[in-house]
């Protein structure tokens, strides 16, 4: 921890704190921070981990948005964003990791409990006023603008021919038993790429990773976190989350008074639903293949592959 207290310090000015875990996500560790005037939330991005630039390259790009939306928008008081350091950055790093500070949210995660119908309706809420903006937001969002290219699609493929050794035996056996149901989702998702790279399709400010482990419950609010996979996208990125829960008439009806005209463009969301599987999969597969997991982390990992090869078997 004294590390971490040193950041701290040296990055926030923040003295005479005490630092405690926190469960942290599939991204980031995660901590608590007190001292005699706040408690403080810190996220952690350790850069031995190989999915930390994938969630941490665009801090600098989707950060500035959240903050826009926070003072400009409906949104205030229902999204976290980062604190700014002494010297006016959104976060700062070592060599080990890179480091995010929040304030601290009071609350529970929502994570393995169902939404009540207050719940249901304050996200469809947050989703709607979310989905309001798009390209004509007065930053800019080039850089987190989805333009349906899938970088690791040619590393998935090439890896189920077996031309990457670095891919341990356990892991071969298990992805070699679905190679062509992984092939298959790979060439359906490649050809919704060209054909809505071809297509007009309305962007919106979408959060892209809707799940109730990204949901916590404060006094008087839900509230949406871990926005690191904000993008300029269809909204279908978001909606994807909940097509098949069974609130979704009810979501659908709140969101549609402030989006009177939705329909759902069916191109897009099986784009975003089979991308996901296939993002799912690669992740783990990348993990249990380059990360330095001990033996508990290693068989969580496999577990969540075993599950994701299951799930595409039974489609």
């Amino acid at each position: 921890m004294n590390k971490i207290k040193t950041i701290l310090k040296d990055h926030y000015a923040l003295d005479h704190i005490t630092v405690s875990p926190e469960q942290g996500g599939w991204s980031a560790l995660a901590f608590k921070v007190i001292n005699h005037k706040h408690s403080y939330f810190l996220k952690v991005y350790e850069k031995s981990r190989v999915s930390t630039l994938k969630w941490t390259a665009l801090i600098d790009h989707y950060v500035p948005i959240m903050a826009w939306l926070l003072d400009n928008t409906g949104l205030k008081g229902k999204i976290p964003v980062p604190l700014l350091t002494i010297n006016g950055d959104y976060k700062c790093e070592d060599v080990d990791g890179i480091y995010l500070l929040y304030e601290y949210i009071n609350g529970e995660t929502i994570g393995e409990n169902k939404l009540t119908e207050k719940q249901v309706g304050e996200l469809s809420e947050i989703l709607a006023e979310l989905h309001l903006y798009g390209e004509d937001v007065p930053l800019d969002t080039d850089a987190v603008k989805e333009d349906f290219y899938v970088p690791f699609l040619q590393q998935l493929r090439s890896t189920l021919c077996k031309e990457h050794n670095f891919i341990p035996d356990d892991v071969w056996e298990l992805i070699n038993s679905h190679n062509d149901q992984i092939n298959g989702l790979i060439d359906i998702l490649e050809k919704l790429s060209v054909r809505l790279k071809n297509s007009y399709v309305r962007m919106a400010l979408c959060h892209t990773d809707l799940h109730n482990w990204n949901l916590m419950q404060s006094a008087q609010q839900l509230i949406l976190i871990d926005w690191e996979g904000l993008k300029l996208a269809p909204v279908e990125a978001d909606l994807m989350f909940l097509v098949d829960k069974p609130y979704y008439d009810k979501f659908l009806n709140i969101y549609r008074k402030f989006h009177d005209s939705f329909e759902i463009n069916p191109d897009a969301l099986q784009f975003y639903q089979v991308r996901r599987k296939l993002e799912d999969i690669w992740e783990f597969i990348e993990q249990l293949s380059l990360d330095n997991q001990n033996a508990q982390e290693r068989v969580l990992t496999k577990n969540y592959l075993i599950k994701e090869l299951k799930d595409i078997s039974e489609r």
